[in-house]
């Protein structure tokens, strides 16, 4: 089953007096970057955050915000009462001195340096432990959507490499047919430029067994079919991360396909080929958002 990179998760508990709200975005990406925020007491533990983070969801764009929802045991921060106080009496003067309005001093007062900062209250190791559970709620959550939405990629990446097989088999079947027509084409030639009876025939024959041999797409048509094959069967391994994987293979039916145009010298060929083509584009397309 595959898992798609793109979710949203969201768990919310208290820890120690303490409300964590924590909401993890993820997008795709071809390593794992980690946009993180949280308050400033978490800090200590931002290491161990990420290394969690990076550990369950492995590849992908993840966006993770913690945030302190207010209570009446939380102090996300500190007010030095005693500057306040020492900053409050010369400003109370130089208000009188100028006749201003000393009611907007303590909206000045909390602007001034260090009056208000951040708590340096932290977690102890039992409500870390708590919170951990927190962050693999959240994880759970996103891990849901993600399941979901690979349910959907695996669908439609198994409806694209179907129509390509389909596209494949016509392939297989005009084969013997263009190489009679190409047989056809330039034995009409050399009747018409030389004349029957001026040419070695059998000399022509070897010639028209080089050429066609050349232009065979037989190899590239069981290649194909065994990459389209094996993708099949590595879509349906239990492995978790395997879009790099198949994503390569994408790359070897792109290679077979673009040979096959390459050798075709045939319209109606040529029309499967890029209809193989289009598929191939729309499960390139897809394969970047699977874990």
């Amino acid at each position: 089953m595959l898992k798609s990179m793109t979710g949203f998760g969201r768990a919310e508990k208290s820890v120690g007096g303490k409300t964590f709200l924590v909401d993890i975005k993820s997008l795709n990406g071809k390593q794992f970057e980690l946009q993180l925020k949280l308050p400033a007491f978490l800090k200590p533990f931002e290491f161990d955050i990420r290394r969690i983070l990076s550990t369950k969801l492995g590849r992908g764009s993840v966006d993770c915000t913690i945030s302190l929802k207010e209570t009446g045991n939380a102090k996300p921060v500190t007010i030095n009462i005693e500057l306040a106080k020492a900053y409050f009496k010369p400003l109370a003067d130089l208000s009188k001195e100028l006749n201003l309005d000393p009611s907007h001093i303590l909206s000045t007062l909390v602007k001034l340096p260090e009056v208000i900062t951040p708590t340096s209250e932290t977690l102890t190791d039992d409500e870390w432990k708590a919170f951990e559970k927190v962050i693999m709620a959240a994880i759970d959550d996103l891990n849901i959507h993600r399941d979901d939405e690979g349910k959907s990629l695996e669908k439609d990446l198994l409806h694209r490499i179907d129509n390509v097989l389909v596209q494949l088999a016509e392939v297989q079947k005009l084969e013997p047919q263009r190489k009679q027509v190409i047989r056809d084409d330039i034995t009409k030639l050399m009747e018409e430029f030389a004349g029957k009876e001026n040419y070695d025939k059998n000399r022509l024959e070897q010639e028209l067994i080089y050429y066609i041999e050349k232009i065979d797409i037989s190899e590239e048509m069981v290649r194909l079919r065994n990459h389209c094959d094996y993708f099949k069967v590595v879509l349906a391994e239990a492995e978790e991360s395997k879009g790099k994987k198949l994503s390569f293979i994408l790359q070897e039916i792109g290679r077979e396909i673009n040979t096959t145009g390459a050798k075709a010298y045939d319209s109606t060929i040529q029309k499967c080929v890029v209809m193989m083509k289009d598929e191939l584009e729309k499960a390139k397309e897809q394969i970047l958002n699977v874990l």
